[in-house]
């Protein structure tokens, strides 16, 4: 009974029943536990478990409160974290083999900082091996399923979190986001994240794209099934020099909002199309201007966003896989970014004039490079980053606060999809490549009849999308919500306000 009505409560609800003692943060981490030892056998999305330490840490959350103590933000609320984040005694292993037996000697400073806000962790998610695809399926812990569907995937990299948050499982989690990781496991699974500013909430794991590429920066990012839970796993994590405003100070009617329907790299989904119709309604109903915008230069984004990290030619990657099996989609990646840069743009052209239009614009970008070339890119990321903010500064509305459009082309993806349709376009890349705070929040769901209107084609990638989109009817649909450098409360108060429309 307790777990059904836990079902209906958020991180905040759960935390606040626990300092009025309307619920015992015991029988909370108990009902959890039960609710992820009935869904995981079929989910496999918690790879590692800590059920004992965890009784233990509510137990004294419970004696606290009962000798009338004041309790932390997040106190006693059942929480699970990406398995490349350090918890101390639990395996941090990025799916591979070689790692079974690795245990963390200490938490990573962002899961000490939930730990001490009270926050009561259950165990670790099961993530894409290297984190470099975005299905979650690894040759150590094997394939994670979607909660609705099991012929589907709940995305990557951070697909188990996606997954145990929207089956009920966990009511906080925690993920790493370089190219959409929280956010297109949100879109897929229907629950809401965020990606903050670039340098607010650094990523420093070593299980995938070398951290020494800081062009492209990876940041943690809060996940979680309400957006009032995700501002408040922010703001616990959220540096104490760096100002983090609230979202209710925000006034939405005063915003100006960009809509995009499209990238301009890959077409999306009917149903995608129409979740951001109703959200930019939902903030016209608001009072927030909505005007239409169009993504400046998309191939560009998606060559700075490929070239940076893809520029050692793998060598990072190669040398986390030494020894280990390797995912199909991860050896295909690795073996293809390793071909020498005259053959690599020659295999693209060939592929590119048999119809692989979105291979051969991957192939010719992707790869090995120069020092002197990366920082050649280095400086084009500069001057993109300037003529974005240039775009948004000179709309028919006046400078823009905020963006809004699709966080992925199409619903969730088939297993296996991947192989040929790779992350298609630049809907959450773009973000990773400007720095900006951006996040994703569920709207609505794929309507019978509205699955695909995709033309037939030849290319790998449309005819993969084309699969996805088939039988796609009844999964969630979310909405991207960006904004600028520091703003995460404007971003977090647009999502509020979808939020409360889609309810």
């Amino acid at each position: 009974m307790i777990a059904n009505d836990l079902m209906s409560l958020g991180a905040t609800d759960i935390a606040a029943l626990i300092a009025r003692g309307e619920l015992s943060a015991k029988e909370v981490t108990d009902a959890k536990i039960g609710v992820i030892q009935q869904r995981n056998p079929q989910l496999n999305a918690l790879v590692a478990e800590r059920f004992d330490a965890a009784r233990r840490e509510a137990m004294h959350i419970d004696a606290r409160r009962a000798k009338g103590e004041t309790l932390p933000p997040l106190a006693g609320v059942p929480t699970t974290i990406k398995d490349v984040i350090d918890v101390e005694g639990l395996p941090s292993t990025g799916g591979l083999p070689t790692r079974r037996d690795h245990r963390a000697a200490h938490d990573e400073h962002a899961v000490a900082q939930l730990k001490q806000a009270g926050a009561v962790v259950l165990g670790k998610s099961n993530v894409a091996q290297v984190l470099i695809f975005v299905e979650t399926d690894n040759p150590l812990h094997g394939r994670c399923n979607h909660p609705s569907d099991a012929a589907r995937s709940p995305g990557g990299s951070s697909g188990g979190e996606a997954a145990l948050l929207a089956a009920g499982c966990s009511a906080l989690g925690l993920g790493t986001d370089i190219g959409g990781s929280v956010r297109v496991p949100a879109a897929f699974c229907g629950i809401a994240s965020i990606k903050p500013t670039a340098g607010r909430l650094p990523d420093t794991g070593r299980l995938s794209v070398p951290i020494g590429q800081l062009g492209v920066q990876s940041q943690l990012g809060p996940m979680a099934r309400r957006v009032a839970d995700v501002e408040l796993a922010l703001r616990v994590l959220n540096p104490g020099h760096l100002v983090l405003p609230l979202s209710d100070t925000v006034d939405v009617s005063r915003l100006r909002v960009g809509v995009y329907e499209r990238d301009g790299i890959f077409a999306p989904s009917p149903g995608v199309r129409r979740a951001v119709r109703e959200a930019a309604a939902a903030l016209k109903a608001a009072g927030a201007t909505i005007v239409d915008f169009t993504v400046p230069d998309p191939r560009e984004a998606q060559a700075i966003f490929f070239g940076s990290l893809t520029g050692d030619g793998a060598a990072g990657m190669k040398r986390l896989l030494r020894g280990s099996r390797k995912d199909p989609r991860v050896f295909q990646l690795v073996a293809s970014l390793g071909l020498p840069g005259p053959l690599r743009r020659m295999v693209g052209g060939l592929v590119g004039a048999h119809g692989q239009k979105h291979l051969s614009a991957l192939l010719a970008v992707a790869g090995n490079r120069s020092v002197d070339a990366m920082w050649q890119l280095a400086e084009r990321q500069i001057d993109y980053r300037q003529r974005f903010l240039q775009a948004m500064d000179t709309s028919d509305a006046g400078p823009l606060d905020l963006l809004i459009g699709p966080p992925v082309a199409t619903p969730a993806f088939s297993h296996g999809a991947t192989k040929d349709l790779g992350l298609p376009g630049i809907y959450t890349s773009l973000y990773n490549v400007l720095g900006h705070p951006a996040g994703v929040v569920p709207v609505t769901q794929v309507k019978p009849g509205e699955e695909s209107d995709r033309a037939a084609s030849s290319d790998m990638a449309e005819k993969a999308a084309a699969k996805v989109e088939a039988g796609s009817a009844g999964l969630p649909l979310g909405v991207h919500v960006a904004g600028r450098p520091w703003a995460e409360h404007q971003v977090l108060a647009a999502m509020r306000v979808i939020e409360a429309a889609r309810r």
